[in-house]
This record gives structure tokens, C-alpha cells and sequence, in this order.
């Protein structure tokens, strides 16, 4: 999908929703720089209440002091179940960060005149966002009856700039069916995207797996990849309510040392989102 050169798409984000506060000046050379990345599955704001309140999703980003998130299962002008808002911008404003929105959906309007609907997968920062893509996974269509395998956008990469140091965050959410069949060909895929980046690149993804750490088709991802979970006891994730299993991750490349990680307790989803604390090498 296509690149953002993103000066004047960030000058719009910033117009728009404020300019973050993030313009902290670089730490001095040869020292790590500090990240705190979460990420949430937001269930369009929707908690273990069935209860839509965007405003408490706010809160747990807010609270949990979060400088990136990624985020699963986002809402824009979507349907009656989130309002037909825009929950990526709605976020975006409320915290005062930038965003930058990859659709896996973008579907015609129930009435003429209205916005698109889409729905898909956003990064959220207080650091600027340089450049951004919305890039191809091999996905099985939920509007579709009778899906077959197909490359399809919702996979978000937002290149965000931390203190002088760009840093590569992808935000994704794979296949939910019992069979692993699709997750394989979404994760040999997100390896081949991951390579495209050049050498060294610092990258952090952030997602809504749907498979726990010893699934084997996630297997060939921890190649590249280290799952950031810091403790002895991996705190499962997901139903939020009564957590039985860890399906939702933060998970770093090779110059990112992890400090610490958490399992934030909270009912503003179906998920618990995963809080990381992580060292940037310059």
C-alpha cells in the first residue's frame, strides 16, 4: 500500500488534534532512549460490560503513560456499534497524540453522503510520525461468505521518531480462526516486511496474535523477533474478564533491550493490554 511522506499529512494529524507533547530534545549520544509501548485490543471500545464508552479506553492509554500503542479492532464511521465515529481520531484527540489509521475494510456507506466505513488496526504516539504504511497480509475476509486466502491491507507501520531515533512500530492483528492455517502464511509474510526495513532498523510490533507464545506457527517469527514478556509467570491476556490465555503482545528486534512488562487489570475490552518498558540503543 502506499507510503506516507507524511510532512503534510503530519501537518494536517497535528492541526487537527494538537500538537503532541513530545517534542523532548534527543538524549546525548551514546545513551539508550526510554519507550513505554502498550498494546490493546480495543474491541471498538466496547468492555466486558457491553458497554461502548471510548472515553474509558481513553483512560487506560492515558493511565498507563504509554509513549506508542498499537491497536486492534479500531472503528471509523463503521456502524451503530461505535456510533459511526471515528474512533482513530476520537483517541488521537483525547490523548493528544498522533495516529496514523490502517483500514483492513474500507467498504461504501449505508447512506449516501456519509463517510467510508472502515475498520482495521492504528498506532497511536506522542512522538512525531515520520512516515507511515498501511502494508498487505494474506487475510480470510469476514464480509466475504465465502473467503478464500487473499493479500489485504491492516497492517500498519508507523516509522516515529523518539528522541532523534526512528523507531519502526507495527501494529497487527492475525487470523482468530482455530485452525492456523492463515496465521502461518500472515506471519511469513509479516517476516518478509519486517526484512524490507534496512539494516539495523530499531522495530517494535505490537499485536492481537490470537495464538499463545508456543503456538509453532509463531514459531518462525521468534527468528527475528523477541516476545517481551520479562517475567517467569506470563500474564494471560485474554477473555479480559477471566484471563486464560496470552494471545496479545508486544514484541521487539534486535537494539531494543526490554526493562520491564505488565498485564494492565482492566474491563474497557474483552482484552487486557500489555504494557513494556523498553531501551532504545541509539
Amino acid at each position: 500500500m502506499r507510503r506516507l511522506p507524511l510532512l503534510l499529512a503530519a501537518l494536517l494529524t497535528l492541526s487537527l488534534l494538537g500538537t503532541p507533547a513530545s517534542a523532548a530534545p534527543a538524549h546525548g549520544p551514546g545513551r539508550d532512549v526510554p519507550l513505554r509501548v502498550m498494546n490493546f485490543n480495543i474491541h471498538t471500545g466496547i468492555g466486558s460490560d457491553t458497554a461502548l464508552d471510548l472515553a474509558r479506553t481513553a483512560a487506560v492509554i492515558r493511565d498507563s503513560r504509554a509513549d506508542v500503542v498499537g491497536l486492534q479492532e479500531v472503528d471509523v464511521h463503521w456502524d451503530a456499534r461505535s456510533d459511526f465515529r471515528d474512533q482513530a481520531a476520537d483517541l488521537a484527540r483525547q490523548l493528544h497524540m498522533w495516529v496514523f489509521f490502517a483500514p483492513i475494510y474500507d467498504l461504501p456507506p449505508l447512506t449516501e453522503g456519509a463517510p467510508r466505513r472502515r475498520y482495521g488496526v492504528a498506532v497511536l504516539s506522542r512522538h512525531p510520525i515520520v512516515s507511515a504504511e498501511n502494508h498487505l497480509l494474506t487475510r480470510l475476509s469476514t464480509q466475504d461468505p465465502n473467503p478464500v486466502p487473499a493479500p489485504a491491507p491492516g497492517f500498519a507501520e508507523a516509522v516515529v521518531l523518539v528522541r532523534g531515533v526512528p523507531v519502526h512500530v507495527y501494529a497487527t492483528h492475525l487470523d482468530y480462526r482455530a485452525d492456523p492455517a492463515v496465521r502461518e502464511l500472515q506471519v511469513a509474510d509479516t517476516l518478509r516486511i519486517l526484512a524490507e526495513d534496512r539494516r539495523g532498523a530499531r522495530q517494535v510490533l505490537l499485536g492481537d496474535l490470537n495464538a499463545e507464545p508456543t503456538a509453532p506457527e509463531l514459531a518462525p517469527l521468534w527468528t527475528r523477533l523477541s516476545d517481551a514478556w520479562t517475567s517467569a509467570e506470563p500474564g494471560p491476556t485474554y477473555p479480559a474478564d477471566m484471563p486464560a490465555k496470552r494471545i496479545d503482545y508486544v514484541t521487539v528486534s534486535s537494539g531494543i533491550e526490554v526493562r520491564d512488562t505488565a498485564v494492565v487489570d482492566t474491563l474497557a475490552s474483552d482484552h487486557r493490554p500489555v504494557v513494556a518498558d523498553l531501551a532504545v540503543r541509539r
